[in-house]
């Protein structure tokens, strides 16, 4: 009897304890090595500009736990077709991967990829060169120029197309982690001519390999615009857009001058100056290419 008048006296009292919280819902950050967008290791780590960019996004989600994962390219895309909530800050817009992946309105503009080479042995790219720029089809048509390239990544679809074509025996693709040095010093050593990819990238990865940036020379790639878009990419699953909807909301409420200063901090410095000079059209709504 004393039990049953216990309960009776405490149910009311039950009913005004709170109701257990529902756990916000995992919303995982995959990052690859990426500089000067996003640096590993060395004295810069975690200095690049979407390094930046990342915790600021974070702080203006409170409503979801964030987790970071460092991820290789394969790694990565694997993840963003998963039905997990995934996004990846730093993917350039391909028709392929629109299938599974809802990019951001928004993007980070970079120097577009070219071709690398030695500046003594800038003759070898001498009869592809047009108006100061590569063309890339030419020479990769040419049997006897040896292009380093990382595989697995998404160069744009542009020279995506002319790397999908022909034959591809002068082609020497890297699949490490350390890829791009790993090219750079096939490089140095004579085993390939040019080297594919961003101009900051590769000045980073040659001062890693103690390779001085100022022995390379670079050349955009005929028939690219100066500027690729690297846009946030979440797993197209109705999480993915609603976290997308909000990340829309947030980027043109961030710091965006600052970020393209870090960004410009690492090209050299005529690119820097006419990088800084277009900024003001950076940061508009971009359409996808």
């Amino acid at each position: 009897m004393t039990r049953r008048w216990l309960l009776h006296l405490c149910a009311p009292l039950l009913g005004l304890l709170p109701l257990p919280t529902q756990a916000a819902q995992t919303l995982i950050w995959l990052v690859r090595d990426l500089p000067p967008l996003t640096i590993f290791e060395g004295p810069q780590k975690g200095q690049g500009a979407i390094d930046e960019l990342l915790p600021m996004l974070m702080e203006h989600l409170p409503e979801y736990q964030h987790q970071v994962q460092h991820v290789n390219r394969a790694r990565g895309m694997q993840m963003l077709q998963a039905p997990s909530l995934t996004c990846d800050p730093t993917l350039l817009w391909t028709p392929e991967r629109t299938q599974w992946i809802v990019y951001s309105g928004q993007a980070f503009p970079v120097v577009s990829n070219g071709v690398v080479v030695r500046q003594q042995n800038r003759e070898v790219l001498a009869p592809f060169i047009v108006q100061g720029k590569v063309d890339l089809d030419a020479m990769l048509r040419d049997k006897s120029t040896r292009l380093g390239i990382i595989a697995e990544r998404s160069y744009g679809p542009f020279i995506d197309g002319m790397l999908q074509q022909g034959d591809t025996h002068n082609r020497v693709m890297h699949y490490g982690t350390d890829a791009l040095g790993s090219l750079l010093q096939m490089q140095r050593l004579g085993r390939l001519e040019g080297v594919l990819g961003y101009w900051t990238e590769i000045r980073y990865h040659a001062l890693q390999q103690g390779i001085d940036p100022e022995g390379l020379a670079f050349y955009p790639i005929a028939g690219t615009a100066p500027y690729q878009h690297i846009h946030i990419g979440c797993s197209d699953t109705p999480e993915g857009r609603e976290v997308m909807a909000r990340i829309n909301q947030l980027l043109g409420d961030l710091p965006q001058a600052q970020l393209l200063r870090s960004y410009a901090s690492w090209l050299d410095p005529a690119l820097r100056e006419q990088y800084l000079l277009d900024h003001s059209r950076f940061y508009e709504e971009v359409p996808t290419p």
